[in-house]
C-alpha cells in the first residue's frame, strides 16, 4: 500500500507544485502549474468534452443496464448464459483490440456504413467527423453495460414477490407496478451504479487514446481529459502540469461523488 499506492499519490502531490521533465530534478514553482490551467484552452476544451461524455453516457448506460436486467428477471431460460454475454462488454471493452474494431465499425467503409447503404443513405466516417466522433464514444461506454446490470439483476432478486403479488391483487398494473414497487425498492442499487459509473467515466482513457490516435481528434472532438493529461504527461514531459492536472480530476471526481451523496437523501430509499 505505501510503496505502490500512498507513495506515488504523495508524490504526484508534491510534484503538482513543479516544473519536472523526468531529465532534471523537480524544481519548485508553487501555485504556477494551476495557474496556468486556468488560462489553458486544451485543458478547457477536454474538460467540455469530458462532461458530455461522462453525463450522456452515463444515464444511456444504466437505462440500457436495468432494461435488460428486468428482462432477463422475467425467468428466462438460460439466465447464466446470457448473464455471462451481456457482462462480456464490460470485461473487453477497455481493451485495446475492441477500440480498434469500434473504429473500423465506425470508419468510412465500416459496418455502420454498410447498413445505412442497404437503405440508400450515404454515411460518413463517424470516428473522423468532428460532430460525431465522441457520440462513438458514448455508444462505446453505453455498450458497457454488463456489470451494473449484473448488479441490477441481484437487486431485482431481492424485492419480495409479495409485494407485486399485492400490487396485482388491487389492479396494479405493470407499468405501476413498475414505477411504485421497483423503481423505489431499487434506488439504492441505481444509487451504486450511478456513482461507479461516474467515476469509471471519468477515468476513460483507452478508448479515447486509440479512436482517435492519441491526439483527441478531429479539432478536439474526442479529447478527453484523461487523454490531454497523457498527452502533456508522456508526450511533453511535462510531469509537473500532469500531476496537477491529476489532482484537479480528483477534485471533480471527489465533488460529484459528495454531491450525489447529498442529493441521495431525497431520492434512494432504504427499508428501515
Amino acid at each position: 500500500m505505501a510503496l505502490f499506492t500512498v507513495g506515488p499519490i504523495l508524490a504526484s502531490l508534491y510534484l503538482s507544485f513543479t516544473e519536472y521533465t523526468l531529465l532534471k530534478p523537480p524544481e519548485w514553482l508553487g501555485l504556477d502549474n494551476y495557474r496556468e490551467m486556468v488560462a489553458d484552452p486544451r485543458l478547457h476544451k477536454s474538460l467540455g468534452v469530458t462532461f458530455v461524455y461522462v453525463f450522456v453516457s452515463v444515464p444511456v448506460q444504466l437505462v440500457l443496464a436495468l432494461a435488460l436486467a428486468l428482462l432477463l428477471n422475467r425467468g428466462v431460460r438460460g439466465l447464466s448464459f446470457y448473464r455471462s454475454v451481456y457482462y462480456l462488454p464490460s470485461l473487453l471493452a477497455g481493451s485495446v483490440s475492441i477500440a480498434i474494431l469500434w473504429r473500423q465499425i465506425f470508419g468510412k467503409d465500416g459496418l455502420v456504413n454498410q447498413v445505412l447503404a442497404m437503405a440508400g443513405i450515404e454515411g460518413v466516417s463517424w470516428v473522423a467527423h468532428p460532430d460525431f466522433a465522441l457520440g462513438t464514444l458514448v455508444v462505446l461506454n453505453a455498450w458497457t453495460f454488463g456489470a451494473p446490470m449484473v448488479i441490477f439483476l441481484a437487486g431485482l432478486r431481492q424485492i419480495p414477490a409479495s409485494y407485486y403479488e399485492a400490487a396485482m391483487v388491487d389492479g396494479a398494473g405493470p407499468v405501476p407496478r413498475f414505477f411504485r414497487i421497483t423503481l423505489p425498492l431499487l434506488t439504492p442499487i441505481i444509487f451504486f451504479n450511478l456513482v461507479l459509473q461516474l467515476i469509471g467515466a471519468f477515468q476513460s482513457f483507452t478508448q479515447a487514446f486509440v479512436i482517435s490516435g492519441g491526439r483527441g481528434g478531429p479539432s478536439d472532438a474526442t479529447l478527453l481529459y484523461t487523454l490531454y493529461l497523457y498527452e502533456r504527461g508522456f508526450g511533453s514531459f511535462d510531469m509537473g502540469y500532469a500531476s496537477a492536472m491529476a489532482w484537479v480530476l480528483l477534485a471533480i471526481i471527489a465533488a460529484l461523488t459528495g454531491l450525489n451523496f447529498l442529493l441521495a437523501r431525497r431520492w434512494v430509499f432504504y427499508e428501515s
